[in-house]
């Protein structure tokens, strides 16, 4: 199968490269921002799109917990991309010459460190690949950008210094959004995901109830993540990943435990375990 997958940010994006990873062969079309690239698969006129979700260093992406709620999208998939950030000049600069580095706000924090060991002053820019192509246009031979590697080579800038994240690992998850549910039947040996937002009703331990469910059941929690849904600011939303599929007979006793505590929940969908998670 090919088809089309939509992105946020420019060429050479690491949402580009985890698209090419995952579909390899596809047409990848670059958006704007991420509500873009999501309401291009509600119209049909992309097959997928590819969100990141969270990063290992830098924390969730916190612009994605604003569009979860209000998607009709169902999530089919999950990829680990390894980020290898990349100090990006224009040819000829010495890395002496450089006073400033611009980026995406979540790539400036991964490399936080080494930015203050240098003396840099951080810029922060809406995407990393889109600061490489502004930075080659610009002819500013005081500033770099941090970017993929595939950016660099887009854009025809030299990497003057690999790896330069503070931690080496770093990597981000993305989920796959499509217009249909998938894997909805359980195939023999496959581990699976389910996620979910919820909310709980307003009385005392609904929280702590609402959960209970998984552990007297047997249904491990891989993520539990609180955020306030714009809306109201009397209480906290949830995101949920569980390993398990619905169709499970402990996870179904699990769900049906929440539902009696929360007020409302939203499946998000069912999917394979990445085999990142294995190693």
């Amino acid at each position: 199968m090919t088809g089309r997958v939509a992105f946020q940010g420019a060429k050479g994006a690491y949402s580009h490269l985890a698209c090419e990873h995952v579909f390899p062969g596809w047409e990848y079309v670059a958006c704007d921002d991420f509500q873009t690239a999501m309401e291009m698969v509600a119209d049909g006129s992309v097959d997928r799109a590819m969100i990141p979700l969270e990063n290992s260093t830098a924390g969730r992406v916190e612009e994605i917990y604003r569009l979860l709620p209000r998607t009709h999208l169902f999530v089919i998939g999950e990829h680990f991309e390894p980020i290898n950030h990349c100090l990006l000049a224009l040819p000829g600069v010495k890395l002496a010459e450089i006073e400033e580095v611009a980026s995406h706000p979540q790539a400036l924090a991964q490399c936080h460190q080494r930015i203050v060991n240098l003396g840099m002053k951080p810029i922060a820019m809406v995407d990393t690949a889109a600061e490489a192509k502004a930075l080659k246009a610009s002819g500013n031979r005081k500033r770099a950008a941090l970017a993929s590697s595939l950016a660099g080579n887009l854009y025809g800038l030299e990497v003057l210094h690999e790896n330069f994240q503070d931690v080496m690992g770093n990597t981000t998850r993305f989920m796959v959004f499509a217009q249909e549910q998938q894997h909805t039947v359980m195939e023999p040996g496959q581990r699976y995901i389910t996620s979910l937002l919820f909310n709980v009703r307003n009385i005392p331990a609904a929280l702590y109830k609402a959960l209970g469910g998984f552990a007297t059941n047997g249904v491990n929690l891989l993520k539990l993540e609180s955020y306030m849904d714009g809306i109201r600011m009397e209480a906290s939303e949830f995101h949920i990943d569980i390993e398990g599929h619905p169709s499970q007979q402990n996870m179904q006793f699990a769900l049906e435990e929440l539902q009696y505590f929360a007020r409302e929940i939203r499946m998000l969908g069912t999917y394979p375990v990445h085999e990142y998670r294995f190693d």
